[in-house]
């Protein structure tokens, strides 16, 4: 399973993060001696994955350079293609955009993950590509606890493992799950692979619409996880 590829989401300009993302992508910015976006690359290469797909927009060029340096720097068996939106489009595609555009880069089964979220202590594991790729499900996403800026939290965790739509108890989506190539199609998702008219499209309706069919399994993940939106944040993690 380490064919399997995984999609990092970089292309987003940060707004809440200004005025540190006027002039660095979020990705970049420094959390403990490393750029943000090196963290789950890392991560990624522990876990036998080779291959992955790096969406930009906002000062993409950056985020190019850095990738450029990083392959021709340290040897690193991880593989990385840039998938353009600024340059291509002129902004960034939001989620569900993004990844229709980056398909032609991915198989039937990839990671999905955002790069600007601190997670230390998750692992990438072969073993969680199998269970997912045995199972009939679209996807598979990890929760977290409920942070204190996402109180109400995202999605509900059945006692059979299923994310439910509606629940007396929410968590948090970590924004790292697994996914399959047909959820990013009809009835799910109507943008044709490869995204050529560049669409933007946000991830949440296809996941709930797949949640209704009972199409979406979960787990709760109770390690480090920061979701790296604000300058208090990032600080807070710095200072740590």
């Amino acid at each position: 399973m380490s064919g399997v590829a995984a999609m990092v989401l970089a292309a987003g300009r940060g707004e809440r993060m200004r005025p540190l993302t006027d002039h660095t992508p979020k990705p970049l910015l420094q959390v403990r001696g490393k750029p943000l976006l090196q963290w789950p690359l890392e991560a990624l290469e522990r876990g036998g994955f080779r291959h992955c797909v790096v969406n930009t927009a906002w000062l993409d060029e950056q985020i190019s350079h850095y990738v450029a340096h990083r392959l021709t720097t340290s040897p690193t068996p991880l593989q990385i293609a840039l998938s353009h939106e600024g340059q291509d489009f002129g902004a960034a595609l939001e989620t569900a955009g993004g990844i229709s555009r980056a398909l032609p880069h991915l198989g039937e089964v990839f990671w999905v993950l955002a790069g600007d979220v601190f997670a230390p202590d998750f692992v990438f594991s072969q073993a969680a590509v199998e269970a997912f790729v045995a199972s009939d499900h679209l996807a598979h996403l990890w929760l977290v606890p409920n942070p204190a800026h996402n109180p109400a939290g995202d999605f509900g965790l059945s006692a059979e493992g299923l994310a439910l739509n509606q629940a007396a108890v929410k968590y948090t989506y970590s924004t790292i799950g697994l996914y399959r190539r047909a959820l990013f199609a009809p009835p799910f998702c109507d943008i044709a692979p490869g995204n050529p008219q560049g669409r933007k499209a946000a991830l949440a309706p296809l996941l709930r619409a797949a949640m209704d069919q009972g199409r979406v399994s979960a787990e709760l993940f109770t390690g480090d996880w920061t979701d790296v939106g604000t300058p208090e944040r990032l600080r807070a993690l710095n200072q740590a």
